[in-house]
């Protein structure tokens, strides 16, 4: 069975907007790492049309960094899986999941491989309501943002997490892995 991964950047003051976290080349090459641990990805519309936006090829010449590109390598080489109702098709090396989420999910893990890996934030929600997220890393960055959006609002009930490992890189921030506890 493969797990199922999230992994998500976060400000100390509780935002996951993009645009508010300061991404570096150690930043990239751990999200490099990360993706390395999965045969597959599992996106929500919003979060797969950001990424989609972001790193499909062809990259305008000067439009990021060089160091970037291992990662942009990395994500559109992966597969990807879809959670949506209101797209009609998706390319990039993608396919939809339109199934019930739960099972549809549930399926993917029992493939054999490496694991999934899940981004985004009310995707992982809907996961987590499930019971179906076996890690979650929280990358969280020395910054105060000041806004949203915010990780698991809304969400039913505790869980509680162990944490398994945690890593910091040069710029002060912190990669905090949890399992959950059973």
């Amino acid at each position: 069975m493969r797990p199922l991964r999230y992994s998500i950047n976060v400000t100390l003051d509780g935002c996951c907007d993009h645009r508010a976290i300061p991404a570096d080349e150690e930043l990239h090459r751990h999200a490099v790492e990360n993706l390395s641990r999965a045969d597959a990805l599992l996106f929500g519309r919003v979060t797969y049309e950001m990424m989609e936006s972001a790193w499909r090829p062809p990259a305008p010449t000067g439009a990021r960094p060089d160091w970037t590109e291992p990662f942009a390598r990395t994500i559109n080489a992966a597969k990807k899986y879809v959670v949506s109702s209101t797209l009609e098709q998706v390319d990039w090396n993608a396919e939809l999941v339109r199934a019930d989420l739960g099972e549809a999910v549930q399926r993917l893990k029992e493939e054999s491989g490496k694991g999934l890996f899940v981004g985004g934030v009310k995707l992982p929600l809907a996961l987590t309501e499930l019971g179906l997220i076996d890690e979650y890393e929280f990358v969280v960055h020395p910054r105060l943002a000041g806004h949203g959006p915010t990780l698991f609002a809304g969400l039913s009930k505790y869980v509680d997490l162990l944490l398994v490992s945690r890593l910091e890189f040069g710029s002060g921030a912190m990669a905090m892995r949890y399992e959950p506890r059973r």
